[in-house]
């Protein structure tokens, strides 16, 4: 489960660097201190990691709920199964523009960014990093469906810290290099994007039916609770 967040993080941030790649390179970094640099960019990706986490938090919440009341393992399935839908009938899910609702908000968040790449403050790098974790984007959505999958706030905010853990490696070097990934390789990397998603959905779907498979398919508490009486 967590290990595919940071696979997700790391082959997503090819995708995302589209939306987030432009913001990284014109941060108002001191490229003439690189120690102050070093420090003014994990500054950023702590802001990042933070939105994140408090987002895995949200859904972590609403997976404990879904898992309180003994529907985790059917939300495990759904939400595999979704996965692999938006990746093989693309054309049925863009129909339904999912940040469409939180439109107002995004607008705000792009304003506040702009605003803020204008300051050289001490927080400001933190703060540009907080409001871009809020941008919408695909790939984070996958992300929350395994934050909503996991069974308790503090595993769904793992989930999406380690997501995000995932996207640092290329979105500091668009920092240092810029968009270097623009050609063929960022090509060859966004068609392996879909079958990574699809193989972890497939992953969701498996742990949801339970079969009994270790790290894979685990059996259901409470059938794994009655085998063990079972023993006795």
């Amino acid at each position: 489960m967590f290990l595919s967040a940071i696979i997700l993080g790391f082959l997503g941030s090819f995708h995302c660097i589209g939306m987030c790649g432009p913001i990284a390179f014109m941060l108002p970094v001191d490229r003439t201190n690189k120690v102050k640099q070093f420090f003014q960019i994990t500054s950023y990706h702590l802001g990042r990691l933070f939105t994140y986490s408090l987002i895995g938090l949200l859904f972590g919440a609403l997976g404990k709920g879904f898992y309180f009341f003994g529907f985790q393992q059917q939300l495990s399935i759904i939400v595999g199964i979704l996965m692999i839908l938006i990746i093989l009938l693309p054309k049925t899910f863009q129909k339904y523009n999912l940040s469409k609702p939180i439109n107002k908000w995004v607008i705000k968040v792009k304003s506040s960014l702009g605003k803020e790449l204008k300051n050289r403050g001490n927080d400001t790098f933190l703060t540009i990093g907080f409001l871009n974790g809020f941008l919408p984007c695909g790939l984070v959505y996958m992300a929350v469906f395994g934050a909503l999958n996991t069974t308790n706030m503090l595993s769904g905010s793992l989930y999406m810290f380690l997501f995000g853990l995932g996207t640092i490696p290329l979105m500091t070097s668009v920092v240092y290099v810029g968009n270097f990934a623009s050609g063929l390789l960022r090509k060859k990397i966004q068609q392996i994007i879909p079958y990574v998603v699809i193989f972890i959905g497939v992953l969701f779907v498996l742990r949801g039916l339970g079969l009994g498979i270790p790290y894979v398919s685990p059996l259901p508490v409470t059938e794994l609770h009655n085998s063990v009486e079972g023993c006795h």
